[in-house]
């Protein structure tokens, strides 16, 4: 009976044990910063330095001490509160169906689909849903610096000009091969005498611009030093010119024909046979027009992409104007007025989906609505055509190095201001 009650009082006092054991409070997460109106927990500096320290160790990159990876840690969480807290502000949400736009596209540029993205997420030990909120916080705050920081940077046309001119003297000097034809001019020849010159002049480039052989007819009527060898003068620098042809010659095509030009020698006639040691960039550009909706609030997603199906169905059956909806519905003011019409533009400046969606058409053919990070498109192919865009792919060239320059100049600035004049407490280290 003794043994009994000792042994029953052992398991009573063990269960007593075991139940305060788990009992014992757990360390819960704590609030570590304030910072304006939000806070930053002591969970979400370790995630940052957790995550930093596996990226680490995958690449065998060292890392600096504990404390300066928790204060670069703690410095980020604080400029993107502040920025998260401008976002809500400024009234920016980024819906489910954008971020999977944004995922779509990520996807493409990689060549992969959105699951095969997913895989290799969760393959790499990530949450998918981690990553799709940390993908919907940077898209926040893409547009947060955009807003603000874009109207910062001023970039005049001689900045650009001059930009230009440095590339240009360290790009690969450009050679015209020049084809030449010399209606001559007698010295003391009278005025009727040099009007009938320009006329035969005027005859010869009709009938190169018909598609006569240039060097048949350089051979049969050029007055030049090189007419036996066809005009042809060979490959020459803008330098090596005369100064009569050098201001005509430059930012020419291939086959372009330049002239009468008048020297005192007679009237000459250049085309430009052959360009090297230029990059010539040419480009498919697209003229459409398009119907943007964007949900609010108030319009939901499903009722902005219904609008445009309605759209389309009365275009379809005639009774409406695409062009009338255009100017009446849709929320891109640019294009509104011009009913939908967007102008000639290289594809490569629209959003990727977008983009994609052009590709797709047929010339006079529509879309389907399509969602991209503005809203609800629906969009149609009007024509395309080749053009040269050697001088314009300088100028953009030069305009986007000017661009990210002083916008990552601006972003720094702002940054450092917006700290400035935020709130700031460390409640614990």
């Amino acid at each position: 009976m003794i043994n009994k009650s000792i042994i029953s009082l052992t398991l009573l006092c063990s269960l007593f044990v075991s139940a305060a054991i788990q009992a014992e409070p757990k360390p819960i997460d704590h609030v570590t910063v304030i910072v304006n109106d939000g806070v930053i927990l002591e969970g979400e500096i370790q995630a940052i330095i957790d995550e930093v320290k596996s990226t680490a160790l995958l690449n065998n990159q060292s890392l600096p001490s504990d404390r300066a990876l928790r204060a670069q840690a703690v410095d980020r969480l604080i400029l993107n509160s502040i920025q998260m807290q401008m976002a809500e502000r400024m009234g920016i949400q980024v819906s489910d169906a954008h971020l999977d736009s944004v995922l779509q596209n990520i996807a493409q540029s990689q060549n992969i689909s959105v699951e095969q993205m997913r895989q290799e997420i969760v393959k790499s030990g990530e949450s998918y849903e981690r990553y799709r909120e940390k993908l919907r916080e940077e898209v926040a705050l893409n547009e947060v610096r955009r807003g603000n920081v874009h109207r910062r940077v001023n970039i005049s046309l001689q900045e650009v000009t001059t930009l230009i001119g440095l590339m240009d003297e360290n790009s690969s000097k450009e050679e015209y091969q020049i084809g030449h034809i010399l209606v001559s001019v007698p010295s003391k020849a009278a005025q009727s005498e040099v009007d009938a010159k320009k006329d035969i002049a005027d005859k010869v480039i009709s009938l190169l611009k018909d598609g006569s052989d240039f060097k048949k007819v350089a051979i049969a009527s050029s007055s030049g030093a090189k007419a036996l060898e066809g005009g042809d003068w060979g490959y020459m620098g803008i330098n090596e010119m005369p100064s009569l042809f050098s201001e005509s010659v430059r930012g020419k095509k291939t086959g372009d024909l330049i002239g009468p030009l008048r020297s005192g020698a007679g009237f000459h006639i250049v085309k430009i046979l052959d360009i090297r040691g230029r990059q010539t960039v040419e480009v498919k550009e697209v003229l459409a027009r398009h119907i943007l909706i964007t949900p609010s609030i108030i319009l939901s997603e499903e009722k902005a992409k219904n609008m445009l199906n309605k759209f389309l169905a009365q275009v379809e059956d005639g009774s409406a104007d695409f062009g009338k909806l255009a100017k009446q519905h849709s929320e891109d003011p640019g294009s509104a007025l011009k009913n939908g019409e967007l102008g000639w533009a290289n594809p490569d400046i629209y959003a990727p989906k977008f983009k994609e969606v052009l590709a797709s058409l047929k010339i006079g053919e529509y879309s389907k609505p399509f969602r991209t990070q503005f809203g609800w498109h629906v969009v149609q192919l009007m024509e395309e055509r080749t053009a040269d865009a050697t001088e314009k792919s300088k100028q953009d060239q030069a305009y986007q190095i000017l661009y990210k320059r002083k916008f990552a100049e601006e972003t720094e600035n702002w940054l450092r201001e917006i700290r400035d004049q935020a709130f700031i407490e460390v409640i614990a280290e």
